[in-house]
């Protein structure tokens, strides 16, 4: 491996130019921001074309790559256990002398409020009852409504949340922190391929990395602010009789980007820790809401079950020969690893971020098996109360439910204090909102400025607008098939990604075998 002939400060400041307030890496930032504008400007140019392109690329994506997202996934989990079990897991982030930045619990609360906040809130009780009832379909192409697809019900959706959802979160997130904390290199995607790459990563090798993770980023973000602003205008329409269309929508999200724009002027600290911790606070008040005023002891009895039909069904659901459940595979299970992949660099910095200070077991055990846990727990609670109303045939969801953005708020309608507990609910809505967005919009500043600690606060405006633009050019691109428009976007840009969290997982394992066994080369590397 070729050492630097540079030093990292001398690299970084060579590569950066100051403009107009902005600290920017020029190639980076000017051609991500102009494909953003370019694509925005399409968009809402021929909506129809649009739609139709977005819809067309998905499609071959998954129809062609499919096979490859969920081989990755599982790929990407069986190396995580590797390096937790081996000598390798002894490694600490920033040396042996680092100590964590923040404390245990708002470590955790601020890796998983960015990572699952707005989509377990959309999905928690969805998602179980769509594939019990199987109005979308049902996961191994079981009989709606039966004994199987009850049990199917809980394992796929703990399957499309837990171990190796969060294995690319893991990946990106040690690789990141590894090479920033103890290679000494600037926290930013294209520093994870220094072993693979060297000295090429400061040219345009480096500049095509960083712009991929930009546009994924953005589009992965986008998912999740078109589904948080579907659900929040349909909570609107069901409790307000507010019309629920593209205009109340889009003005959701121009609302989340302003309180957005607040938060990230408070920074890291006053902004984005706080709100991780009020959301995680919220969000198990309203959790423990359900427990208690849903059927109690079938939900706390169904905790243990649950989580033990996800190890006994794990194999069959990563099974990618499946003619017989087929749709339902591409429409969940393909999304969701599309999902999970273009989030994945902006999950996964956010959490290299912080996480300065924690062993490589550690921090793998905690992204690997604390979400598991807390999905497996809330997703029981909210998909156990859905289906036993359904079975009992209470108010909405006597009958299987088409728009699924709906199902929490009929859901909470069955039980005690239905209004004051769906307005709870969209409030936590919005705040999940804004810490993903806000979390995002600090990591492609970081991505645009080639990796700096502390980016110009315009420049974590400029990328927050530009998430909000681009749901709201998706939604009005996407017309009556917008959630369809702003998943394909997702799943389209997770193809070139999935093939540079290949290569860092490679390159990872590189680092850390240097890091252990050849420590000299690692100091030729920080030019010690």
């Amino acid at each position: 491996m070729n050492t630097p002939n540079t030093s990292i400060s001398e690299r970084k400041g060579r590569a950066n130019t100051q403009f107009l307030g902005l600290d920017i890496n020029l190639p980076v930032f000017v051609i991500s921001l102009g494909l953003a504008v370019i694509f925005s400007v399409l968009v809402l140019s021929y909506p129809e074309r649009s739609y139709e392109f977005l819809t067309n690329t998905k499609n071959f994506v998954v129809v062609w790559f499919g096979t490859l997202f969920t081989v990755s996934m599982s790929v990407f989990t069986l190396i995580i256990f590797f390096l937790i079990i081996s000598p390798f897991g002894k490694i600490k982030l920033g040396g042996k002398n680092s100590v964590p930045e923040f404390g245990f619990l708002s470590w955790v609360c601020m890796l998983f409020a960015a990572g699952v906040g707005i989509g377990m809130t959309f999905y928690g009780a969805a998602e179980p009852l769509s594939y019990y009832t199987g109005v979308f379909g049902t996961p191994l192409n079981a009989s709606p409504e039966s004994e199987e697809a009850y049990r199917l019900a809980f394992s796929a959706t703990i399957f499309h949340w837990g171990l190796n959802a969060w294995s690319v979160y893991a990946i990106i997130g040690l690789s990141l922190a590894f090479f920033c904390y103890n290679w000494k290199l600037p926290l930013t995607i294209r520093s994870i391929f220094y072993p693979l790459l060297g000295n090429r990563i400061w040219g345009w090798q480096g500049d095509i990395i960083d712009i991929i993770a930009v546009l994924a980023t953005l589009f992965g973000l986008t998912t999740s602010l078109g589904l948080g602003a579907r659900q929040a205008a349909s909570g609107l329409f069901y409790l307000f009789d507010v019309p629920n269309n593209l205009l109340t929508q889009s003005l959701i999200i121009i609302f989340i980007t302003s309180v957005v724009i607040f938060s990230v002027y408070r920074g890291l600290n006053k902004g984005i820790k706080v709100l991780s911790n009020i959301n995680i606070g919220l969000a198990l008040v309203l959790l423990a809401f359900v427990v208690l005023a849903g059927p109690t002891f079938k939900i706390i009895m169904a905790y243990g079950e649950n989580l033990i039909s996800y190890f006994q069904d794990i194999v069959r659901l990563s099974n990618w020969n499946r003619p017989d459940d087929l749709q339902w595979y591409h429409d969940w299970t393909i999304f969701y690893w599309a999902w999970w992949i273009s989030w994945s660099p902006f999950v996964g910095m956010f959490i290299a971020r912080i996480s300065k200070g924690r062993t490589i077991r550690e921090f793998l055990s905690v992204v690997m098996f604390v979400p598991l846990l807390f999905c497996t727990i809330w997703f029981t609670s909210f998909g156990e109360t859905a289906i036993f109303q359904f079975q009992e045939g209470l108010g909405n969801l006597s009958e299987p439910v088409g728009d699924i953005s709906l199902v929490l708020f009929y859901m909470l309608d069955n039980l005690l204090f239905p209004i004051f507990s769906s307005i709870f609910a969209l409030f936590m809505l919005v705040l999940f909102f804004v810490t993903s967005s806000d979390s995002a919009s600090l990591v492609i500043a970081k991505i645009t400025s080639g990796g700096k600690d502390n980016t110009p606060r315009i420049q974590r405006v400029i990328w927050a607008i530009i998430q909000g633009l681009i749901a709201i050019v998706l939604l009005v691109g996407g017309g009556s098939y917008a959630l369809s428009a702003i998943q394909s976007g997702a799943i389209s840009m997770a193809l070139p990604f999935v093939f540079i969290l290949i290569a860092a997982t490679i390159s990872l394992l590189r680092g850390v075998y240097i890091e252990l066994y050849d420590p000299q080369k690692m100091s030729n590397q920080n030019g010690k």
